[in-house]
């Protein structure tokens, strides 16, 4: 799983998006509830129009909530920020970091998609790993607006009340700590995902849009748990136990909350609606 493609995308025909499934939920606690919906950070033209029940959603929130300042994280000065937290300032080079072979198929790859090492080369494991999955997505044809932009855009339009789960400071924090593990499994990581990232993207992008949590499991979670258990803790499991007390307290609160995560914080024992329902609330799907 690529550090990008938390949800999952594929390359189906404009019939099958006309399936009224989709990944997003109602929660609720006596008379307060909210909605949260997966969301895929990077899509196609033909993925819109998004399925409905994300606009049913959207329309019944009073404020929408995202895992970040989609419109900060946009702009030029983030990514410099972003950039400079996330490369090495001592002379040290990728190549360094990582096993001879690991690094031929870095090159290699980056071969193929017509990038010299040279311009990645003082970029940190993590960093590494974005930009694969960028690369590949890019090829692939992934060139628009994700789910949560496309709302962020329109809240703002519309005027509607935006908030974060996490600050943009927090998502690079994130990052920075995952260079604390293992360099080379980071970018292995990244290379193996890559390989069958066609394939991966149907079987999820499938699961994503009939929100069928059980299949995002077996096709992602399982495995990423098993064979990278560190990362896994620091992409998901953390994060959702950070994100879990703010949650709760929307579901004390007045405003209907519209929140947009990752889909792959939605499935498995260590999701936000596993731990929802562990604590007493009630979720139906949409």
């Amino acid at each position: 799983m690529s550090f990008i493609k938390k949800c999952g995308l594929t390359l189906l025909t404009a019939a099958t998006f006309q399936t009224q499934a989709a990944s997003v939920w109602k929660v609720s606690s006596g008379d307060h509830t909210l909605y949260i919906g997966g969301t895929v950070h990077m899509l196609t033209p033909d993925d819109y129009p998004l399925p409905h029940a994300y606009e049913q959603a959207y329309q019944a929130a009073d404020k929408v909530v995202f895992e970040t300042d989609i419109n900060a994280i946009s702009k030029p000065e983030f990514r410099q920020q972003m950039q400079e937290q996330l490369s090495f300032t001592d002379g040290t080079t990728i190549g360094d970091v990582i096993t001879p072979s690991t690094y031929g198929a870095l090159k290699d790859y980056l071969t193929t998609r017509h990038v010299p090492i040279e311009a990645i080369q003082h970029l940190k494991p993590s960093s590494i790993a974005m930009t694969l999955t960028t690369l590949e997505l890019k090829h692939m044809g992934f060139i628009s607006e994700g789910v949560d932009q496309f709302y962020a855009n329109k809240a703002l339009q519309d005027h509607k009340p935006q908030a974060w789960l996490e600050t943009p400071d927090a998502q690079i924090k994130m990052l920075s700590d995952l260079n604390k593990e293992d360099s080379n499994s980071m970018v292995q990581y990244a290379l193996d995902d890559i390989k069958d990232m066609t394939k991966s993207m149907s079987q999820i992008r499938k699961s994503w849009r009939e929100g069928d949590l059980a299949a995002m499991e077996a096709q992602e979670l399982t495995e990423f748990r098993q064979e990278y258990p560190e990362i896994y803790q620091e992409l998901l499991v953390k994060r959702n136990n950070t994100w879990m007390p703010q949650i709760q307290k929307m579901l004390t609160d007045k405003p209907v909350e519209f929140i947009m995560v990752g889909t792959l914080h939605l499935a498995g024992p260590d999701s936000l609606l596993a731990k929802l329902q562990d604590s007493g609330y009630q979720v139906e799907k949409l």
